[in-house]
C-alpha cells in the first residue's frame, strides 16, 4: 500500500510549537505515515532579519523533533545549499521516495500565494499540497478565482483544507521576545528554549 508522506518546510527560526502542533493536525487529518520537516538554506520569497545560521536552525529542529518518531529531519535544502526552491526539492524527493505519495503541508495564508511559487504546476504535478487553516476560517470566502490557478488545480486545493488547532505563536514573535528579555516558555519545546538561551540567539 502506498504511503502519504508528509513534507514541511519553512525556515524555522526557530521552530516553535506552532509549527509542530500544525504538522501534527496534518498528519491525523490526512493519515500521513510521517512528516520530513526540511529547512530551507535560503527563502525564495522574503528576506529575514536576524537569520541565524543554518547549523543553529537544523540543531533546534533535531531538539525539536528528537522522540517522535513520526517527524523527521531533512536537510536536502541546506546541502544543496543557495536558494530554495519548493520545486527542486519535490523532484529529489520524489527520486527518492518514487513509490510513495508526496503531500507538501501549508497554512491557509500560504493558499493563495501559491500562484507565486516557482513552477507551481510542477509542484502540483509531483504533490499533493495539504492546507491547515486556523480556527475561524471561512472555507466558503476562499474563491476558487481567487487562488489564480488553471483548472483542476483550485479545486484540489481547496478539497484539502482542514481546520487545525491554531496557536497564535510566530518566529518573528519569539525573535522579538528574546531579543526584549522576555520568555519563550511554551511557545517553543524546551529543549529548543535551552538551545536558545544556551547560544545566545536572537539577543540585541
Amino acid at each position: 500500500m502506498k504511503e502519504h508522506i508528509g513534507i514541511f518546510g519553512g525556515t524555522f527560526n526557530p521552530i516553535h510549537n506552532g509549527h509542530l502542533l500544525m504538522v501534527q493536525d496534518a498528519m491525523e487529518a490526512f493519515e500521513l505515515a510521517r512528516v520530513l520537516f526540511v529547512p530551507c538554506a535560503v527563502p525564495p520569497h522574503k528576506r529575514i532579519a536576524g537569520l541565524v545560521s543554518t547549523v543553529h536552525r537544523v540543531a533546534m529542529l533535531e531538539a525539536a523533533l528528537d522522540g517522535n518518531p513520526d517527524f523527521e529531519l531533512c536537510d536536502l535544502e541546506i546541502r544543496r545549499g543557495g536558494t530554495s526552491y519548493t520545486i527542486d526539492t519535490l523532484r529529489k524527493l520524489k527520486l527518492r521516495y518514487p513509490d510513495q505519495e508526496l503531500c507538501f503541508i501549508i497554512g491557509s495564508d500560504t493558499l493563495p500565494e501559491l500562484c507565486q511559487w516557482r513552477d507551481i504546476e510542477g509542484i502540483l504535478a509531483l504533490c499533493r499540497i495539504l492546507t491547515v487553516a486556523r480556527p475561524g476560517f471561512e472555507l466558503a470566502a476562499l474563491k476558487r478565482r481567487s487562488l489564480k490557478l488553471k483548472p483542476p488545480w483550485p479545486r484540489r486545493l481547496l478539497k484539502d483544507v482542514v481546520v487545525g488547532h491554531g496557536l497564535n505563536v510566530s518566529s518573528s514573535n519569539i525573535r522579538y521576545r528574546v531579543a526584549e528579555g522576555m520568555t519563550i516558555r511554551y511557545l517553543v519545546p524546551p529543549a529548543v528554549e535551552a538551545y536558545v538561551n544556551e547560544q545566545h540567539l536572537y539577543v540585541r
